[in-house]
């Protein structure tokens, strides 16, 4: 006798509308999940990436300090929008998001929400990345008559570059994490397919196939960025040319 659960939720109609979504609209949705994955990612660093240099850079004992007051304001900002869960910040922004975007709901218009949620998140990858860096190399650039901002772009973020290429993979995989949460509020791609046609009209075989899709995009973009990482590294390089000397 067929079990309870697989006769109810993987009835034969349910499983040709499982097909026809994963024929007809998995793949506008697999679209709308990476594109919207990278665009909100190569913005939450544009205000990430400055941010988190500003936090290593300004802080007490940086290469230029700047007021204690302002570095607290700063960090206290960053602190509180990390805090509040991406569902929630979703509906607190909609205002901004309809004043930038037009409307509230749509693919697009989740890339706001994405992007506020993200760029602390971001700042603080990058600030972890900088701290990373030898101490030693820093003050030979300034030894050297070094200005901060030459010290910024010619050693801090070159020398960094590794860590901040694996901390970028952390970051995307965490905002598609998130583009599956803005699908509860019509954000399209997967989450949306899994929420509004597998969730709500208890189709649990296309929940499956977009969960399963979204662990394969999230393997893709961790190998990509774990590539990416130990091609930069110059030590894995140095060790490399050892090897073969």
């Amino acid at each position: 006798m067929m079990p309870y659960f697989i006769s109810v939720y993987f009835t034969p109609e349910k499983i040709q509308k499982a097909l026809d979504v994963l024929k007809n609209d998995i793949p506008l949705a697999i679209w709308e999940t990476v594109y919207v994955t990278l665009v909100a990612t190569f913005f939450a660093f544009v205000i990430g990436l400055p941010l988190g240099v500003l936090l290593v850079v300004g802080d007490k004992g940086g290469i230029r300090p700047i007021n204690a007051g302002v570095m607290k304001v700063i960090n206290t900002v960053v602190n509180l929008l990390r805090s509040i869960p991406f569902i929630i910040l979703i509906v607190v922004v909609f205002p901004l998001t309809r004043l930038i975007v037009g409307t509230a709901i749509g693919t697009v218009a989740s890339i706001v929400p994405l992007v506020i949620a993200a760029f602390p998140f971001v700042a603080r990858l990058v600030e972890s990345s900088l701290r990373e860096i030898n101490p030693n190399i820093i003050e030979a650039a300034q030894s050297m008559g070094a200005t901060p901002m030459q010290i910024v772009t010619k050693v801090l973020v070159p020398e960094s570059v590794p860590s901040l290429i694996s901390n970028a993979t952390i970051a995307v995989t965490t905002i598609l994490g998130y583009t599956a949460m803005s699908g509860a509020i019509g954000g399209g791609g997967l989450g949306n397919i899994a929420i509004m046609i597998g969730y709500q009209r208890y189709n649990y075989l296309v929940i499956i196939i977009a969960v399963v899709l979204l662990i394969v995009i999230v393997q893709i973009l961790q190998s990509v960025g774990t590539y990416l990482s130990k091609k930069s590294d110059k030590r894995l390089k140095h060790q490399h040319r050892k090897h073969t000397d």
